[in-house]
């Protein structure tokens, strides 16, 4: 059985990250006749909705009350549904092909951006080996961004299109630190609430750039022509995704599931290469050191936490001590 279960947690986490890996590609299509902006605003409605009707038949009119986490729900929600989902898709396209490659490799940068929040807001100091890898990521990423020249990150105008894609990731991974905070909640209440309250605050920032006049309304016909990217990006890299993911998470445990991330840069690897768009060595080395790091710190991290552990029969005599009902 347990066995069974790690299984289906393994395939959940890769189906959700290669499915992110896949949205790029497809975003990048879409962005020929909307803005990223109502891209994500039409493409994530929709999943909010779904996710509430699938949740009051699930758990019940009770699953909707806060008790008294309205505001956190609400900052995770905007953390990973509209820094995240506005900016990554904004900073793609500002960027335009280059941009799709970069994108997942930012999503798959989130975890590791993680670490560096836990350390600024609770003191909690990575490893040195983790701190190396962060910085050997980095080191990908600017292969991806300047193709290999680093003089373009401050000539070419994609200095600002990065900052905005590493919020995006910031974004990510806060939401993503967040779960384990709604103590008692399922899976799938803490995916549909954070989804329906960040995606409304998302909505009212499109609303509101669009009156300043900073982003173009779509018309009938410019939706209509992104009508099967949409269909796409709702029920895959939408619904599905964000439920397989978190219930990998679950399943298998966070420091299990973030291997699977590297999927994602992978996938838009191989569609890309399908489209006919020529990935340059450069592309292809920053891909491959961001997956290494992830790898390299999440075995040492493993090392540790296995170093750091008391034998087992001592682990069995500190439960026995600690747990009324067997102490006897």
């Amino acid at each position: 059985m347990m066995r069974n279960s790690i299984l289906v947690g393994a395939i959940l986490s890769a189906f959700a990250a290669a499915s992110w890996g896949a949205m790029f590609p497809v975003a990048n299509h879409a962005f020929q006749y909307i803005s990223p902006f109502y891209f994500t605003i039409i493409r994530y409605l929709p999943v909010a909705l779904i996710l509430v009707v699938i949740l009051y038949f699930v758990e019940g009119k009770k699953a909707f009350k806060l008790n008294g986490n309205g505001f956190k729900i609400w900052v995770y929600g905007t953390m990973g549904f509209t820094i995240y989902n506005l900016f990554i898709f904004w900073g793609q396209d500002l960027l335009g092909d280059p941009g799709v490659l970069l994108a997942s490799i930012m999503e798959a940068l989130a975890p590791v951006i993680s670490v560096l929040i836990l350390w600024f807001l609770h003191n909690n100091r990575p490893y040195l080996f983790t701190i190396l890898s962060i910085l050997g990521a980095f080191v990908g990423v600017l292969f991806v961004v300047t193709n290999g020249d680093f003089s373009l990150l401050f000539g070419s105008g994609r200095l600002i299109p990065l900052i905005i894609l590493l919020l995006a990731a910031g974004g990510w991974a806060a939401y993503t630190i967040g779960g384990p905070e709604f103590d008692g909640w399922s899976v799938l209440r803490y995916s549909t609430l954070s989804c329906l309250y960040g995606t409304l605050t998302a909505l009212v920032v499109v609303v509101a750039v669009s009156i300043i006049g900073w982003v173009e309304v779509p018309t009938l016909h410019e939706v209509y022509m992104v009508r099967y990217n949409m269909l796409f990006m709702i029920f895959v890299p939408g619904l599905l995704a964000l439920i397989f993911w978190n219930q990998g998470v679950k399943i298998l445990t966070p420091i299990n599931t973030i291997l699977f991330i590297n999927f994602a840069p992978v996938t838009t690897v191989i569609i890309q290469v399908i489209q006919g768009y020529k990935i340059s060595f450069y592309e292809y080395l920053g891909v491959f050191i961001v997956c290494l790091m992830i790898v390299l710190n999440n075995l040492y991290q493993r090392m540790m936490i296995k170093r750091t552990q008391p034998p087992k029969h001592k682990q069995k005599v500190q439960k026995k001590v600690n747990n009324p009902e067997t102490a006897y």
